[in-house]
């Protein structure tokens, strides 16, 4: 299980590509596909895909919105299916999330906007139909908890993440998990993050990069009001306990406001979201860090800010005559998705993006001035997956990729299924839209 921390986003869309130009064209292609169940459309929630040979697992929300996990030998295409006692409400905050220990043993966690700890580990290695929920971790600071996330630490032990507290006023806990005694303790003593009662952090990473180390930005949120994001920061580790700044200086935890190294500081309202903000490297490994903000005219840009040199250097990567006016609380979709700066194997440098108003693609970046000179028309999911099945208006493809690892050679897997938009964690009235079908593909890039 090689998934790392990943931010608040965490359902992806397929972005249109009409209008743009391209230096090349390239598609994924499908390979084969296996129907796993029926599935709430009516509002979306992220899902989860494990492959770990000879089994793949599958995590989601079934059509009556109830916690499933499915399960199949990668030889087989007939699914087995473990219920679990929890139905979701209407909160797009409360996605699954799978992972498996150094013994075998599943872990889950999900459901979790501000609520007590929902957590499940299976008493037998790679067995879904067994399951046991347990009620603590640690027992501490765990009845108000957001955003579990599964990853693997420097030696490759199994760590657990999640907010303790709400938007606005939340820490960021860390537990590493002992396989041999089976039992959660603290990574670091206390928080990574702490908002001293008056905001929170929404952290991207950590992310580890060719330098060794582990790299981690966030921004900071004063309230549940979206537009209140403010102050880009960053902070590292080569072992997730001990952190310092871009510059080397160690840091006291947990980090606080004025502690870290503010690395853009933008203000509340200056057009900047958590959950968009993206760790990257270029061509040289050197970490980048990508986000948007409004301009001085007032539109929304796509940045990337670029360690250089012992410092930060920020480099605008288009001039989009746009602005994206977000703001309140709840769950909402995403106008504008930017992703990381990636090294091509040709050495070239690229980073996808999404836009309401432009379409998405993939960039070509110049190395130096990291801006956009030209577009890739690369699609990483096959076009055929964007055609809507449902008739139901309204309706959006959402996709997650495998935190696992694939058993077959230039073959991935991913998960693909249908829902409405996100309406600020809400009940919609009816009518709604009949059950979509959550389908396994196997894709060729």
């Amino acid at each position: 299980m090689n998934t790392p921390f990943l931010p608040a986003l965490f359902l992806t869309f397929i972005a249109g590509l009409a209008g743009q130009s391209s230096a090349e064209t390239r598609s994924a292609t499908i390979v084969d596909s296996i129907d796993v169940a029926p599935v709430w459309s009516a509002h979306p929630v992220g899902f989860s895909l494990l492959t770990r040979a000879p089994f793949q697992f599958v995590a989601f929300y079934d059509d009556q919105r109830q916690l499933t996990v499915a399960q199949r030998r990668l030889d087989e295409r007939k699914w087995t299916f473990n219920r679990l006692p929890v139905t979701t409400g209407w909160d797009s905050h409360n996605y699954v999330t799978l992972a498996i220990d150094d013994q075998g043993f599943l872990h889950l966690s999900g459901d979790m906007h501000c609520v007590p700890l929902k957590y499940f580990r299976s008493h037998k290695p790679l067995d879904a139909s067994t399951f046991d929920r347990i009620d603590r971790m640690t027992g501490v600071k765990e009845t108000r908890c957001t955003y579990p996330r599964f990853s693997l630490g420097p030696r490759q032990e199994l760590i657990f993440t999640y907010r303790d507290g709400g938007s606005g006023n939340g820490n960021q806990i860390y537990n590493v998990y002992d396989s041999s005694t089976r039992t959660w303790s603290r990574l670091m003593d206390g928080p990574l993050t702490d908002g001293e009662g008056q905001r929170n952090a929404y952290l991207n990473g950590p992310v580890k990069g060719p330098d060794g180390y582990f790299h981690l930005a966030w921004v900071w949120r004063e309230t549940p009001d979206a537009a209140t994001n403010h102050d880009l920061s960053y902070a590292r580790s080569k072992d997730l306990r001990h952190w310092e700044t871009s510059a080397g200086r160690p840091l006291v935890l947990p980090i606080k406001l004025n502690d870290g190294v503010i690395v853009d500081p933008v203000p509340q309202h200056g057009g900047m979201i958590n959950g968009n903000t993206r760790i990257g490297f270029d061509d040289n490994g050197r970490v980048t860090i990508s986000y948007h903000k409004h301009d001085a005219a007032g539109y929304t840009q796509p940045w990337t800010a670029r360690l250089e040199d012992g410092g930060w250097k920020f480099h605008q990567i288009t001039d989009w005559r746009w602005r994206w006016d977000f703001g309140g609380g709840g769950s909402l979709p995403f106008d504008i998705s930017i992703g990381p700066v990636t090294r091509e194997s040709d050495g070239r440098l690229t980073q996808p993006y999404s836009h309401a108003e432009f379409g998405g693609g993939t960039w070509l970046l110049d190395p130096v001035t990291l801006r956009s000179t030209g577009r890739i028309n690369r699609r990483s999911t096959p076009p055929a997956l964007g055609k809507i099945e449902g008739k139901f208006p309204g309706l959006k493809v959402k996709t997650t990729g495998d935190s696992g690892t694939s058993d077959k050679p230039g073959i991935r897997y991913m998960l693909r299924w249908e829902t409405l938009e996100p309406i600020r964690d809400k009940p919609r009235s009816a009518p709604l839209p009949e059950p979509s079908m959550l389908r396994l593909y196997m894709v060729k890039p």
